[in-house]
């Protein structure tokens, strides 16, 4: 495949909008987790506390713009992106899913004193 070596475009826009989009994602969770709003705090949404989803949500979004911007998958093929993005993001929120629900029930258990806590 020829490259055409005459234009080449400054890619320093793009550096500085995925450091705003990155930097406002941190700023707001830095934010959240030393306010810890009482709504967020006392409402719980399958076993978990609303503010950790929103953590957990907004981590995730981190992780696939990392992804999309410096893996350069906004101009791979739609096949490609799919399955690097969606594969990582799938194994992941799989993952958080199957330890928040094991985690709570262990949880359970041990509270409901059908185990001591001897550990």
């Amino acid at each position: 495949m020829a490259h055409d070596t005459a234009h080449h475009e400054s890619n320093t826009k793009l550096i500085w909008k995925v450091f705003f989009i990155l930097s406002v994602i941190t700023i707001v969770e830095v934010f959240l987790g030393i306010i810890k709003p009482a709504f967020l705090v006392d409402t719980t949404f399958i076993s978990m506390k609303l503010l950790n989803w929103i953590f957990i949500i907004l981590t995730i979004w981190k992780a696939y713009y990392i992804t999309w911007s410096f893996m350069h998958m906004e101009g791979e093929t739609k096949g490609l992106r799919r399955s690097v993005v969606w594969t990582g993001i799938f194994l992941v929120s799989y993952l958080i899913f199957i330890l928040l629900t094991e985690g709570d029930y262990i949880y359970e258990v041990f509270k409901a004193g059908h185990k001591s806590w001897d550990f």
